[in-house]
This record gives C-alpha cells, structure tokens and sequence, in this order.
C-alpha cells in the first residue's frame, strides 16, 4: 500500500509535533508528514505543492483561519480528507468546519489514541 500523505495545520508547535509523533503508532498505516504549517496560508502552499490524502486541520490561526482554509482546499483539492483538530469543541463550530468541507473533528485536548482512532476513521 502506498504511504499516505500527510498535512498538520496548527499555530502551536507542540501540537504540531505531537501529532507528528503518533504516526509511529503501529495500528497506523504507514503515514508520511509533507508539511508542517502554522496558519492557513502556509497550509495553502504546502498543499498546493504535496496533494496530501490528509490533513489535520487547528481553527484558530494567524493570517488565514482553519475554517477560511477549509474552504479553499475543498475547491482545490476535493480528494483530501481534513480532520479539523480544534478546542472550539462547540457544536456549532463543528458543523460549520464539516459543511464548508472538513470530514471529521477531533477536540482538543486529545488523547493519543482518540487521534489515532480519528486519523484511522478518516483512512476509510
């Protein structure tokens, strides 16, 4: 089976590397990270230039927000599945990630093994 890729959008960088930590874990698929981003802007010309299967998506971000970013990369690129990543853990702020494109919402904080089983969901 071909490595899946893998975007992390995220203004944190511990977020950033914690997820990029996990993808060791052996229930994983084999997952390769194409880009680390910080705001929607950066995750705009790394998706552009990598077409990740996947992205994890924070919300509250710099220049561009996650939700504005979602938007964009549903039109550019329809293939790639987002799981919004986010501690706006409202209702409300959900569904509005999944209708303007995203595929899946995790809140923060997350254990290791709720990304896992997220990140697993959105392979199917």
């Amino acid at each position: 089976m071909t490595p899946k890729k893998l975007l992390v959008v995220d203004d944190s960088n511990i977020i950033r590397n914690h997820i990029a930590r996990l993808l060791i874990d052996p229930r994983l698929p084999k997952i390769n990270i194409v880009g680390l981003a910080s705001d929607g802007e950066k995750a705009l010309e790394a998706a552009r230039e990598h077409h990740p299967d996947l992205i994890t998506m924070d919300l509250t971000m710099p220049n561009m927000d996650g939700e504005a970013c979602i938007e964009v990369l549903a039109k550019i690129l329809p293939e790639t599945h987002i799981l919004v990543v986010s501690a706006l853990s409202d209702k409300a702020t959900a569904l509005r990630a999944l209708t303007k494109g995203a595929h899946g919402f995790l809140p923060k904080p997350f254990t290791d093994d709720a990304l896992i089983a997220a990140l697993l969901e959105l392979m199917e």
